[in-house]
């Protein structure tokens, strides 16, 4: 059984800025020590803090969804915008432009899932571009 625990993850700044941590990640795991896991998304936690945005960016092959836990914020995707909260749920599709800002007084919060799971190479930051 593999059971990951935000309050006890190592957080990092993200090259789109956001701060996150890798939940579940295939490659990470196998890192660790731990046996192969079968899955093919990843998952992270991860923040945008109140008042910031992410950098524009794409995944070049993967979809993400990002579920919303807390906070408010503004999604672009591929020149649209929409506000979203708590409880929804975003779907990027592969190659779209994208960035999400926390339209709050408090920290934005989500969970990204990537399929597949993310890698350095797939992703393209788009810096100084909103």
């Amino acid at each position: 059984m593999i059971v990951r625990d935000i309050k006890k993850a190592e957080y990092f700044t993200a090259g789109d800025g956001c701060t996150l941590c890798e939940l579940l990640h295939p490659d990470r795991e196998a890192k660790k020590g731990v046996a192969p896991i079968r899955m093919n998304a990843s998952i992270a936690h991860a923040f945008v803090r109140a008042g910031e945005k992410t950098v524009p960016h794409r995944m070049r092959e993967s979809t993400e969804i990002y579920y919303i836990i807390a906070g408010s914020g503004i999604m672009h995707i591929d020149g649209e915008e929409q506000e979203v909260c708590p409880g929804q749920a975003v779907y990027i599709p592969p190659g779209s432009v994208q960035w999400i800002e926390c339209s709050g007084d408090h920290d934005l919060e989500l969970l990204a899932v990537a399929d597949p799971r993310w890698r350095e190479e797939d992703e393209d930051i788009f810096t100084g571009e909103t």
